[in-house]
């Protein structure tokens, strides 16, 4: 137990619970997610118009970067969890969120800006980076901490779906936004419109967050270094949290981001089919996610998270194959069987997570940890995957990729010896 880091919870009420995390985790990726829907259009608008798919290539590489600076994001806000209680992590992380945002609907294009554009394009995404590297995490701890010990993993649970669920939004939005306007409106100004909306999320946000989160009653002093002593003495554990998060940062932003320009380049799809199958298949995401929480308390986590990530690493490339197609019902069945076997790997994860780590130094060592892989491997996926197809010539290869993911993750849950 860590020396002068004891807390004492009382208890919540679960309705506030899955508000104050879900919620706010479903307006939060709402934001950061509508970057990757619209990556081809802000590709042409904010790059040379040389070769399109190093437009696309650039587009996710400034994706990538908000990725590769959520380590730093988890250390800060971790800190500010474990230090000075979740509420002031997650009420900071909102904030953060929703200004640069806004700030991306206002930004001037490469026309009128020239390589300014693409910079402070840049600068906002690592804004918007450090944000959401704390604010799932912390959430994830927030809820399970305060579920009851029977129900965790159903609790834990909603925490993805509210990060899920900003997902489809912001996956639903561009389908409406792409059946409603002509593709030159939509390049014009119609990409505009969900990243001005964030500025309305994000008090919405900080509304349902505006009071205190965590009851919590300092009976000792904190950690004051609550990540010196995760890395001191917790680093076995946090390699393993690391491992955990490969299906997280591989497979969900290959399947349910990068899917959606891979069908419009390889298979032809017309952007809003292709955004209209994304979310069916994420609101199939939704129920598997509480069904894997809610099962992980009855048989346990471990054994949810092992099930899944066998089939993902024995489905991935059948499912790609099938997806290959310019037959849309194939597609919607490719799509949905990832759905449900990610879906129940995302719903029994947060739990099992959350307990692998002591409870002073949880929200630092899982913010770093977890964003470590998210940064790196998450981040980077769509771009490598995009490189991958162009440079192999091989339609398919995004799911050997997911195949080493799930590996990965598959090595860090037999390891654990719980």
């Amino acid at each position: 137990m860590l020396q002068g880091a004891i807390l004492q919870h009382t208890q919540k009420n679960p309705v506030k619970v899955l508000l104050a995390g879900a919620a706010g985790n479903l307006l939060e990726w709402f934001d950061f997610a509508i970057y990757g829907y619209f990556a081809i259009t802000i590709g042409k608008l904010f790059f040379p118009n040389d070769d399109p798919v190093a437009q696309v290539i650039s587009a996710f590489g400034i994706f990538a970067i908000g990725f590769l600076v959520r380590p730093l994001g988890g250390i800060w806000l971790g800190h500010v969890g474990d230090k000075h209680g979740r509420h002031a992590a997650m009420m900071i992380s909102v904030a953060a969120m929703a200004i640069p945002t806004f700030l991306v609907g206002l930004l001037p294009t490469y026309e009128t800006l020239g390589l300014a554009a693409p910079v402070l394009l840049l600068v906002l995404r690592m804004i918007q980076g450090l944000s959401v590297g704390g604010e799932y995490t912390t959430s994830i701890v927030y809820m399970v901490e305060h579920a009851p010990n029977h129900r965790r993993g159903f609790i834990g649970s909603f925490a993805s779906t509210g990060a899920v669920g900003g997902i489809l939004l912001g996956s639903a939005t561009g389908a409406f936004l792409a059946g409603v306007l002509t593709t030159e409106q939509l390049e014009s100004w119609g990409w505009r419109v969900p990243f001005l909306l964030g500025l309305v999320v994000g008090l919405a946000g900080l509304f349902l967050r505006r009071d205190p989160l965590a009851e919590e009653q300092q009976v000792d002093e904190r950690d004051p270094n609550p990540l010196k002593t995760a890395l001191r003495d917790h680093r076995g554990l946090m390699v393993r949290v690391a491992g955990l998060a490969m299906v997280n940062a591989v497979v969900f932003y290959i399947v349910f981001v990068y899917l959606v320009s891979w069908l419009q380049m390889v298979d032809g799809i017309a952007p809003v089919t292709a955004m209209e199958i994304n979310t069916v298949s994420m609101l199939l995401l939704l129920p598997s996610m509480v069904a894997g929480g809610a099962l992980s308390d009855k048989v346990g986590g471990k054994t949810i998270l092992l099930c899944s990530t066998v089939l993902t690493m024995l489905l991935a490339w059948p499912l790609f194959w099938i997806m290959h197609s310019h037959n849309v019902f194939w597609i919607y069945l490719g799509q949905g069987l990832f759905a449900i076997i990610v879906g129940a790997f995302l719903g029994a994860q947060p739990s099992y997570m959350v307990q692998m780590l002591p409870h002073g130094v949880r929200c630092s060592a899982t913010g770093l940890a977890y964003n470590i892989t998210l940064g790196v491997a998450g981040g980077l996926s769509p771009m490598v995957a995009t490189w991958l197809v162009h440079r192999t010539q091989d339609d398919l290869s995004p799911s050997y990729m997911i195949i080493v993911a799930a590996a990965i993750s598959l090595w860090a849950l037999l390891s654990d010896r719980r």
